[in-house]
C-alpha cells in the first residue's frame, strides 16, 4: 500500500500510511474466520431491502425470513441493495454511509440475514448526497470536509468527459464563502467525491472495513469507473481510479481478509475486465453483455452473436471471476452491445422494449446528440412476445436463465425475475422514473398466496429453483472450469463446460427460437433438467433447455 499511497498522494503518503495502520488495527479482531473462493455453489439474490413487506415486522426481517423459508436450500448468497439513509436515486445518493435506513431496519437485522446467506453490500462511493452531513459541512465552510468534493469552472469545455445520463455534469450551491460549482456526475442531489483528498480516502476505507467486519463478503463498488477527475480527459477509467481499486483490494486484503470486491462498470467489454487489474483488483466484474445479447438472441431467434462474444472470451486469471446477471435494478444496458452489435440492431431492440411496454433511457453524447443508454422493462416482458400466453412467458424467461446458470462465471438473479414478476408501469410513470418499471414493492402474504394463484409466478419460481439447485451441484458449472462454444445450429445456444479434476462435462443448449430443431450431436448423455437420456441425434423443442451429462 505505501507505493500506491505515494503514487496517489505524494507529500501526504506518510499520513495516510499512519491513518491505515489504526484501521487495521481497529478492525483485526473483527475479521473474516474463513477465507474461501468461489465455487459452483455460489448462486446470489439480486434485492432492494423493502421489495418484500409485511405490516409486522421491518422489510429487512421480512425478506430473511421469505429467504430463508422459500430458498434457504436454493440461492447461497444476497446483494442488498443500498440500505442506508437516501435522498433520491433509490438508494444511491447516501446521506449516512455508516447506517441503515430506519425504514428499512437495523444492522443487527443485517448481520442476522449474514447469518444465513453471503451478503454483498454496495459502497455507493463515487459520489454522497447534497444531506450527507459531509456536503453540509462543506456547504457551511467546516474545514473538515472542504476538500472532500470538486469544485468547478463553468466556462471550462468539459464535452469530453463521459456522461451516464442526460442531467447537467455541474450544479451551482450557495457556500459560506459564496457560490461555487460542484461536479454532479449522475444528477443535481449527488454531489462526486474528490478522491484527492487523502481525508476523504481514509473515510471511505473505514466504511468498507465496516461493512466488510459487519457480515459482508462481497461488496459492490458502485460507479466507480467516473471516480476520478482530470479536466481535459473522459474523467473515465483513469488510471487513479484503477490505482485506488488496488488500495482498496490491498486495504481490505489485510483489515478484513476474505472480502470479494466486484466493480460495478457499465461500459464496453474490454474497459469493464480492465478492472480485473493483474489480478489486483477487483475479484469480479459484471458481465454487460450478456443481457442484451441474450435478449438479442431471443428477439432474432438466433443466437449466433451471442456465441460469437462468447467464443472470444478470454478465461480470467487465477482468482478472478465474471459476474453474471441478465436483469437487475436499473436496466439492460445497451454501452456493452457497441462493437458488437450494429446502430440497426440496437434501435430495434428499442422498439421491441417500446412494444412491450417498456421505456428507454437515454445518455448526452460529445457531439451534443443523445443515445439510447439503458432499457428499462422487466425482463420476463422485456422477452415476452404478443401473442404468448402465461406458459410460454415463463418458458422464455426459464430458458434465458438456463443459459445465465450454465455461463462461465458467479451469477446473479434479480429478485422480480426469481419470482416471475412483471412491468410496473404505473410505479415509473407516476414517479417519472424508468427504472421503477423493475423495481415493485410486494405484500409478501400476497406472494405467498400467488405461487398457488398466479401461473407465471408459480411456473417460474419453482422452474427457476429446480434449475438453481441443479446447478449448484455440478462441478463443470465452477467458474474454474472451462468454456467452449459448439456451433450447431443458430437457433440453439450451446456451449460445453469441463472440470478437469472431477473430469465432469456438460452440453448446455437452449433453443431461443420458435422452431422444434433437430441436431445431430458428436456425444451422448443424460439431461440434467428431465431426467431423460440423450443420444446422438437430438430434438430440441423451442425454448427447450438441457443440461446434458456427457
Amino acid at each position: 500500500m505505501e507505493v500506491l499511497a505515494k503514487r496517489l498522494y505524494e507529500d501526504r503518503a506518510d499520513f495516510v500510511m499512519q491513518e491505515i495502520d489504526k484501521l487495521i488495527k481497529k478492525y483485526k479482531n473483527l475479521a473474516k474466520t474463513e477465507s474461501k473462493w468461489v465455487s459452483e455453489n455460489e448462486v446470489m439474490l439480486i434485492t432492494y431491502g423493502d421489495t418484500l413487506n409485511d405490516k409486522q415486522e421491518s422489510p429487512l426481517k421480512v425478506l430473511d425470513t421469505f429467504l430463508s423459508k422459500q430458498l434457504g436450500d436454493t440461492i447461497t448468497a444476497v446483494h442488498i441493495l443500498p440500505c442506508f439513509p437516501f435522498t433520491s436515486d433509490d438508494g444511491f445518493s447516501v446521506v449516512d454511509y455508516r447506517e441503515i435506513d430506519p425504514e428499512l431496519g437495523t444492522w443487527e437485522d443485517v448481520k442476522q440475514m449474514a447469518s444465513h446467506f453471503d451478503l454483498m453490500l454496495d459502497a455507493v462511493i463515487n459520489h454522497a448526497s447534497v444531506k450527507s452531513e459531509w456536503f453540509q459541512g462543506f456547504l457551511n465552510g467546516d474545514p473538515t470536509y472542504q476538500d472532500f468534493f470538486i469544485t468547478a469552472d463553468p466556462t471550462l469545455d468539459y464535452s469530453k468527459v463521459t456522461r451516464p445520463r442526460a442531467l447537467p455534469l455541474l450544479t451551482e450551491f450557495k457556500t459560506s464563502t459564496g457560490k461555487k460549482h460542484i461536479w454532479t456526475t449522475f444528477s443535481c442531489d449527488q454531489v462526486d467525491l474528490n478522491y484527492r483528498s487523502p481525508e476523504l480516502l481514509i473515510q471511505i476505507l473505514d466504511i468498507l472495513a465496516l461493512y466488510a467486519s459487519s457480515g459482508a463478503r462481497f461488496i459492490r463498488l458502485d460507479a466507480i469507473g467516473f471516480m476520478y477527475k482530470i479536466h481535459g480527459t473522459s474523467c473515465m477509467h483513469l488510471e487513479e481510479a484503477h490505482l485506488l481499486i488496488q488500495f482498496m483490494r490491498e486495504f481490505l486484503d489485510c483489515a478484513v481478509p476474505g472480502t470479494i470486491l466486484i466493480t460495478e462498470t457499465n461500459v464496453p467489454h474490454l474497459d469493464n475486465i480492465s478492472y480485473f487489474g493483474k489480478g489486483n483488483e477487483a475479484h469480479m466484474v459484471y458481465q454487460f453483455p450478456l443481457p442484451p445479447l441474450t435478449l438479442y438472441s431471443f428477439y432474432t431467434q438466433n443466437a449466433k452473436k451471442l456465441m460469437d462474444w462468447a467464443s472470444i472470451l478470454e478465461p480470467t486469471q487465477e482468482g478472478t471471476s465474471f459476474f453474471n446477471f441478465l436483469a437487475s435494478h436499473d436496466g439492460i444496458g445497451l454501452r456493452p452491445t457497441e462493437g458488437i452489435l450494429t446502430d440497426a440492431e440496437r434501435s430495434m431492440m428499442v422498439d421491441n422494449v417500446i412494444k412491450n411496454g417498456g421505456l428507454v433511457s437515454f445518455r448526452d453524447n460529445s457531439d451534443g446528440t443523445k443515445s439510447p443508454y439503458e432499457l428499462n422493462i422487466n425482463y420476463l416482458d422485456a422477452l415476452t412476445c404478443e401473442e404468448d400466453g402465461d406458459s410460454v412467458r415463463s418458458q422464455r424467461i426459464l430458458a434465458a436463465h438456463a443459459i445465465l446458470l450454465a455461463f462461465v462465471g458467479v451469477p446473479g438473479i434479480y429478485i422480480h425475475s426469481l419470482l416471475g414478476s412483471r412491468n410496473d408501469r404505473k410505479a415509473a410513470d407516476e414517479s417519472g422514473i424508468n427504472r421503477r418499471i423493475n423495481r415493485q414493492k410486494l405484500d409478501v402474504q400476497e406472494l405467498n398466496s400467488e405461487f398457488e394463484t398466479n401461473e407465471v409466478r408459480k411456473n417460474v419460481f419453482s422452474g427457476m429453483k429446480q434449475m438453481i439447485k441443479t446447478r449448484r451441484q455440478q462441478k463443470a458449472f465452477s467458474p474454474e472450469a472451462t468454456q467452449e462454444i459448439k456451433f450447431y445450429d443458430e437457433r440453439i445456444f450451446s456451449i460445453k463446460r469441463v472440470h478437469e479434476p472431477s473430469q465432469q462435462k456438460i452440453l448446455v443448449l437452449v433453443n431461443v427460437s420458435n422452431d422444434e430443431v433437430e441436431l445431430n450431436l458428436d456425444v451422448c448423455g443424460v439431461d440434467l433438467i428431465s431426467g431423460t437420456r440423450v443420444e446422438n441425434k437430438c430434438i430440441v423443442k423451442p425454448l427447450a433447455y438441457l443440461w446434458i451429462v456427457l
